[in-house]
């Protein structure tokens, strides 16, 4: 898919208009077709998002064309879906330490003694609460770039701290969710 948009995102509407057609290209790879359907509709979501004024061409393309409305899924099966990988945010990791010799770094649970540790609350969302998970956080924003909103943050961190076993929890959620809006 990238040959027909070089830097891999379309920028004018002709490379969109060249996706398409690699998209609805019945001889292309499989694999290929399924993941500019994916690219072309994760473009779409993100063009409805932004206001008029931010559109550039290729948005307004993707908008106002029917061709790019309800296109017909390619994915056949679960393993159609494993050619995307879905995980953008690494789990563990390799550090290299200031005496050169590596460490393998991994995402730990949060610490209940640090209720108020945001960047590590943040980083711990990110991995396992990002949209488009089964368990997506309820209560934090999030931008399509995976940037994270830090008063919704604090106000997760602050209901976590209140009532992290708490039956009162929704209540508190709830009343907070006010106060913040």
């Amino acid at each position: 898919a990238t040959e027909h948009a070089i830097s891999g995102f379309p920028h004018t509407p002709y490379e969109l208009e060249q996706l398409y057609k690699h998209y609805a290209n019945e001889h292309a790879p499989h694999c290929d077709r399924v993941v500019t359907y994916l690219l072309i509709n994760e473009l779409l979501l993100i063009a409805q998002k932004l206001d008029e004024s931010l559109l550039n061409k290729m948005m307004r393309a993707l908008l106002y064309d029917p061709m790019y409305r309800d296109l017909q899924s390619p994915i056949q099966s679960e393993e159609d879906k494993d050619f995307v990988i879905l995980r953008h945010i690494l789990t563990c990791f390799t550090r290299i330490k200031e005496d050169g010799t590596t460490a393998l770094c991994v995402m730990h649970a949060l610490d209940p003694s640090q209720p108020f540790n945001l960047k590590q609350i943040a980083q711990y969302a990110l991995i396992f609460g990002w949209p488009g998970l089964e368990n997506t956080w309820q209560g934090i924003a999030f931008d399509f770039a995976y940037c994270m909103h830090w008063q919704t943050l604090f106000g997760f961190a602050l209901c976590w701290a209140l009532c992290a076993t708490s039956a009162a929890k929704p209540a508190v959620v709830r009343q907070l969710a006010l106060v913040m809006v």
